[in-house]
């Protein structure tokens, strides 16, 4: 069951919309936190409330270590969103927020919490895992970041904001490194996997993968751009999760 103080620890809101017919509940990428997801957040509001996750080592949880160990993160995220939420429940993760929504959603399957759909964004299905070489110190890490973009990419020539910002990519990469999800486990909410065209980190067809991951539906929504295609057309992307998110039953 989720507490007030471990919802606020995990959990940002920064439109409160009280009024709002469902949730979405929003898993940023390697190196990102929960402020990434302001811009959408403002877009969707009043009708849907964000609550955006704020992993342990950025911003205002710069003092925690970060995890890294993904399984881990998603363990206590499962008992951060369990319990019954007020109204209908979405994910989305964009990156290592994609595998992060959907071993969530796994743990909280069949359970209260549990999302009533999963959108996952810019990261091949774990059937699709295969290992890539990992960048060999700091520089080749920032470089690997600012060569995928982003709205944050710029800030990585500043080294007051890399002193700050680099334990919790590195955590993060190591995180997705180790990272494998448990065999035979699948979600049975439905499942929407965005890509982008020119995503080399997340070809299309990786994507389409995540079809094998749920027993429920499947769509897949090709968008043009690299790696952060979803912040490419923002309003354009807030209608279509709008939709996505309006679309899922009512309790």
């Amino acid at each position: 069951m989720t507490t007030p103080s471990a919802a606020g620890i995990w959990l940002r809101r920064y439109h409160a919309s009280p009024s709002a017919s469902a949730e979405l509940v929003c898993f940023p990428h390697a190196g990102g936190a929960a402020a990434y997801w302001y811009p959408l957040s403002a877009l969707l509001a009043p009708g849907i409330e964000t609550l955006a996750v704020q992993y342990p080592g950025r911003q205002d949880r710069h003092r925690e270590p970060p995890v890294t160990d993904l399984h881990t993160l998603a363990d206590r995220l499962a008992e951060v969103l369990a319990g019954p939420p007020a109204r209908p429940r979405v994910f989305l993760g964009h990156s290592m927020g994609a595998s992060l929504a959907y071993e969530v959603a796994a743990r909280l399957e069949g359970r209260p919490g549990a999302p009533a759909r999963l959108i996952l964004s810019g990261r091949r299905a774990p059937s699709r895992w295969r290992p890539s070489p990992e960048p060999s110190g700091d520089a080749a890490l920032v470089a690997r970041v600012r060569a995928l973009g982003g709205t944050d990419a710029h800030r990585l020539t500043d080294p007051d904001v890399l002193e700050l910002v680099l334990p919790a990519l590195r955590a993060d990469h190591l995180a997705l490194a180790g990272y494998r999800d448990t065999p035979g486990v699948a979600v049975s909410c439905p499942v929407t996997a965005f890509a982008g065209e020119r995503d080399e980190e997340a070809p299309v067809d990786d994507v389409a993968a995540w079809r094998h991951h749920t027993t429920g539906g499947f769509d897949l929504r090709v968008f043009p751009g690299g790696h952060f295609f979803i912040a490419d057309d923002a309003p354009g992307t807030a209608r279509l999760i709008a939709d996505l998110v309006r679309a899922v039953p009512t309790r």
